[in-house]
């Protein structure tokens, strides 16, 4: 909240002065004093309680039921800790869920190609129990966002702005649903902080901090998502890039980051291959069965059990039929379209149902 305080400042004045506390105890004489603090600066940190209305922003926060954490709380995403420029605290509303966690990121203008590959691989990560974070823009995050949580996964939304000033606003009620399913949305910003242009590449690094592994779906050359990309891959991350048409401008960065290094990426096994050291991973050489994502149709445990009762219903209609279409499965089972769509992907994934040529489905069985 106090304007030029960043997280390596304090760090740097924390070094000095022992404590956060102990820098706000400070005369600004002694703060004048650190290389790097000017006289203003050091005005503006000792005089916090006259710059600051922590009381208001406390109140904020515990009316919007959000939780303000920092690095000392267990809460604390502990990727992001590792960071050097780790945000000093983080408003979250909703929860941060353990466990292996891939970004989704892309282009806010995407083509069927883009929105294909973002479904498909959010998707797969849900169903392997990754958590799948992006940045609640549109285009490709908000597809990472939707597909992870109509797939019954978790994802969590990191905002440019404050959570009182979620933008673009057409998606507070996906951030809604982010939080109903188990996923969280977060912010390092005060409450009602005004996302900007230097608000958004901070947000950047939030999301690619927090991650075991960045995918770059869609992508131009001055595509905030190359941002991200260089972010994760200051902090020691993967960086994943999906391949894309060369005269389709919004995959000119995509293919760059595979030309400077990045792994070119056409599905969710490209990714699990690099992350074999994770708990709960299987090692590349296992069979596909062992993969949750990829069970065989004919395990008769996954038919039997690992089904839910409208799964159930398309797999048996679709395995009386030669091959079908979506309307007919839709028209067969009773199943809403937009479950539909994702129980069929989730049963492709786990090559329980193939998808042939005009989006027909038939039994692998």
């Amino acid at each position: 909240m106090l304007s030029g305080v960043g997280p390596v400042k304090v760090a740097e004045l924390t070094s000095v002065f022992g404590s956060p506390s102990a820098i706000l105890a400070e005369k600004s004489s002694s703060l004048a004093g650190v290389q790097g603090v000017g006289a203003k600066l050091a005005d503006e940190i000792s005089n916090w309680k006259r710059n600051v209305d922590l009381k208001s922003e406390l109140t904020l926060a515990e009316r919007a039921k959000a939780r303000i954490i920092t690095q000392a709380d267990s809460e604390y995403p502990e990727n992001l800790k590792q960071i050097y420029d780790a945000p000093l605290t983080l408003y979250v509303k909703g929860a941060i869920p353990d466990g292996n966690i891939l970004g989704i990121v892309g282009s806010r203008r995407i083509t069927n190609y883009g929105r294909r590959m973002a479904e498909h691989l959010a998707a797969a990560a849900s169903f392997a129990g990754w958590t799948v974070v992006s940045g609640l823009a549109y285009g490709i995050d908000s597809v990472a966002h939707q597909t992870t949580v109509d797939s019954g996964g978790r994802t969590v939304a990191v905002l440019g702005g404050g959570l009182a000033r979620v933008h673009p606003q057409d998606h507070i009620p996906l951030a809604r649903r982010v939080i109903e399913t188990g996923g969280g949305v977060v912010s390092e910003f005060p409450m009602e902080y005004m996302p900007n242009k230097r608000s958004f590449p901070m947000r950047n690094r939030i999301i690619s901090g927090m991650s075991h592994g960045l995918v770059v779906v869609e992508a131009g050359l001055r595509s905030g998502s190359l941002i991200t990309a260089k972010c994760a891959l200051d902090q020691g991350r993967i960086v994943f890039a999906v391949p894309g048409e060369a005269d389709n401008p919004q995959a000119r960065g995509t293919n760059s980051l595979i030309r400077d290094g990045a792994k070119l990426t056409e599905n969710f096994d490209d990714i699990i291959d690099e992350f074999e050291f994770l708990p709960g991973m299987c090692s590349a050489s296992e069979e596909s069965s062992e993969k949750p994502w990829a069970k065989d149709a004919g395990d008769s445990s996954l038919n039997n059990a690992d089904l839910s009762d409208d799964e159930r219903k398309i797999v048996e209609f679709v395995s009386l039929e030669r091959e079908v279409s979506v309307d007919q499965i839709i028209a067969a089972t009773g199943v809403k379209t937009s479950a539909a769509l994702s129980l069929l992907m989730g049963l492709e994934l786990r090559r329980i149902l193939e998808q042939r040529p005009g989006k027909r489905y038939v039994s692998r069985g």
